[in-house]
Formats: C-alpha cells, sequence, structure tokens
C-alpha cells in the first residue's frame, strides 16, 4: 500500500473517532470511552502530522520513502 493511501486511511480514523467520541458524549455515553476515543485521535493525529510536517532537510518523511 503506498504512504499516501495509508495516510488518507489514518485522517478518515482520525475523524471517524472524534464524531464517535462527540455522538457518544452527546448520548451521555461512558466518559472514560470518550476521553479514550479523544486520546487516541490526537495520537493517530500526531502521527499524520510527524509523517507530513517537513523536517529540517525541508523532505516530509512521507516523501523520502524507505531507507
Amino acid at each position: 500500500m503506498a504512504a499516501g493511501t495509508v495516510l488518507s486511511i489514518l485522517v478518515l480514523a482520525c475523524l471517524a473517532l472524534l464524531l464517535g467520541a462527540y455522538s457518544l458524549w452527546r448520548r451521555g455515553g461512558q466518559r472514560r470511552q470518550i476521553v479514550l476515543m479523544l486520546v487516541l485521535a490526537a495520537v493517530v493525529a500526531a502521527n499524520i502530522a510527524i509523517w507530513v510536517i517537513p523536517g529540517r532537510s525541508g523532505k516530509a518523511l512521507v516523501e523520502e520513502g524507505p531507507r
């Protein structure tokens, strides 16, 4: 699978986690599940940022490819 495809799936998963946490909050769900979904969404977003934001060399990790 190409890196762009994986990153796209991760972005969709992050959005699904955020929407799921919001809908669970609106229905009065368990607070622990809501917090865990938000934490997981933050971890996924941080991983996406690590791969997409350029480093000191001016290239993002996704552009460099496998080593």
